[in-house]
């Protein structure tokens, strides 16, 4: 494996035409999973673990890694599988979500693959809210799953959607929450912690599991005639979505005369110069990593402000 994430940097031309590459994996059994290169550091060998008291079940220990340490989560266990066996033979996949840095126990790691997020489709219907999957894809007439890493980390320690009440005083009085919200991301969880965080300011919201739902929304209020102005303040989105990825459906807004003036906030798990970047190629008007609610109120804030 060493190497095998050498060529990284030399990819990111991908991004903004709808492109990703998957880094495929094993949990122990046949099926494989997914997870997206922009968000793995590193794989390596599983290092020896240390067990620390009152732990999460599913996280099996700690790992000392370049002078860090990472918790290392069993990702068998987070979706209600068997714990990975034989450590020795395992690997862990370093990925940042969140802001913060975790390590992933893996039976084993495969390649890489270059995919559109064309390709990429959200769980079947039926899977139920229960479900660990955000996507699916196939590969040589294979079914591969990716993981809603974002509620497995919700679940071993979930975060307040709390906005302080300072931030919340600045939004007293304003008009501007007539208008709604319109909101994009295919995880679940992150869509609800989004809802929660502008609700909280008084808007209404509409919510998009992808960026291809996320335009027909809004195209579908501009062909009736109506103005999406009138209707939103702005469009939160995340970057990494089956069908489409946030960065082409910002780009897909601005070549549209009846809808490119419309605020839009990159709001991803991906951080990084590089999604700045990508946000001034794109036509964004800001990106804000997730989650900090007081941070994504003060973003909302900071339009609502512009438009009062």
């Amino acid at each position: 494996m060493a190497g095998i994430l050498d060529s990284v940097n030399q990819r990111t031309q991908m991004v903004g035409q709808n492109r990703l590459e998957l880094l495929l994996f094993r949990l122990g059994g046949r099926q494989r999973y997914g997870i997206n290169v922009f968000k793995v550091r590193e794989v390596l060998q599983c290092p020896s673990l240390t067990e620390i008291p009152r732990r999460h079940s599913v996280v099996r220990g700690v790992a000392h890694i370049r002078g860090n340490t990472i918790s290392v989560i069993d990702l068998s266990m987070a979706i209600g599988g068997p714990p990975v066996q034989d450590l020795q033979n395992s690997f862990i996949i370093i990925a940042e979500y969140n802001r913060a840095v975790q390590g992933f126990l893996v039976s084993s790691v495969e390649r890489i693959v270059n995919m559109n997020w064309s390709a990429i489709h959200p769980p079947p219907k039926g899977s139920g809210k229960n479900t660990y999957l955000t996507a699916v894809t196939e590969i040589e007439k294979e079914l591969v799953e990716i993981i809603d890493v974002e509620k497995i980390l919700s679940e071993i320690a979930p975060k307040s959607t709390a906005v302080s009440k300072e931030v919340l005083d600045k939004t007293a009085g304003s008009t501007a929450v007539k208008r709604k919200v319109l909101i994009a991301d295919d995880s679940v969880v992150a869509r609800n912690q989004v809802k929660k965080t502008v609700e909280q300011l008084g808007f209404g919201t509409v919510l998009a599991k992808d960026g291809a739902e996320a335009l027909e929304i809004l195209r579908e209020i501009s062909n009736a005639g109506r103005s999406i102005y009138d209707e939103f303040l702005m469009l939160i989105s995340d970057i990494e979505m089956p069908e489409m990825d946030g960065y082409t459906l910002t780009a897909e807004i601005r070549n549209d005369a009846k809808l490119k003036e419309l605020y839009i906030l990159l709001h991803t798990s991906l951080s990084g110069v590089f999604n700045r970047a990508m946000v001034a190629k794109v036509g964004a008007d800001d990106f804000i990593p997730k989650f900090n609610p007081d941070e994504l109120a003060q973003a909302v804030q900071k339009q609502m402000n512009q438009q009062a």
